[in-house]
This record gives C-alpha cells, structure tokens and sequence, in this order.
C-alpha cells in the first residue's frame, strides 16, 4: 500500500468500526511493522463546533494490504482547545 490508498483506508474503516466522523488525518508514518495513522474523530458535535468533543485515535496497519490491525484513542479535547482531556 502507498500512503495515499492508507490514509483512505484508515478513513473508511475507522468510521465503520466506530461509527464515528472523521475530522482530520492528523499524522501517517511507516515503520518496520507496518503504519501508524493518527485520526481525529468527531465524538460529539455540538454548537457552535469550536465545542465539538474530538477523539484522537492511532490506527495500526500491516504491510501485507489486510487493512486495519487495530485502533486506540489516545485522548479526547474540545475542538478549540490545545490541552488534553482525560480519556
């Protein structure tokens, strides 16, 4: 897989397996064990959307093109916020 067809997959598949929206692609790196793609999911929605409740989530994927191997939300902070919130 190439960085483009990841960062696809990582979109789809996290909004299925979460039912959750995607807000941003927030990072991908690849290493010796496949690729890492960080994810910004919109857990609330709220209005105005400055408040939206964001999940940050790390997705893991192997080289071999099976797809997703797993997922974490590693924290959760308001949109305009720049300080983390306890998961």
């Amino acid at each position: 897989m190439n960085l483009i067809e990841v960062i696809e997959r990582a979109r789809k598949e996290l909004a299925a397996a979460t039912n959750l929206e995607v807000s941003n692609i927030t990072g991908v790196s690849k290493n010796e064990d496949g690729w890492l793609v960080i994810v910004e999911m919109v857990e609330r929605k709220s209005i105005p959307d400055t408040q939206d409740l964001l999940g940050t989530y790390n997705v893991i994927y192997n080289d071999n093109g099976k797809g997703m191997i797993s997922y974490e939300r590693t924290r959760v902070h308001r949109r305009m916020d720049r300080e983390e919130m306890a998961v």
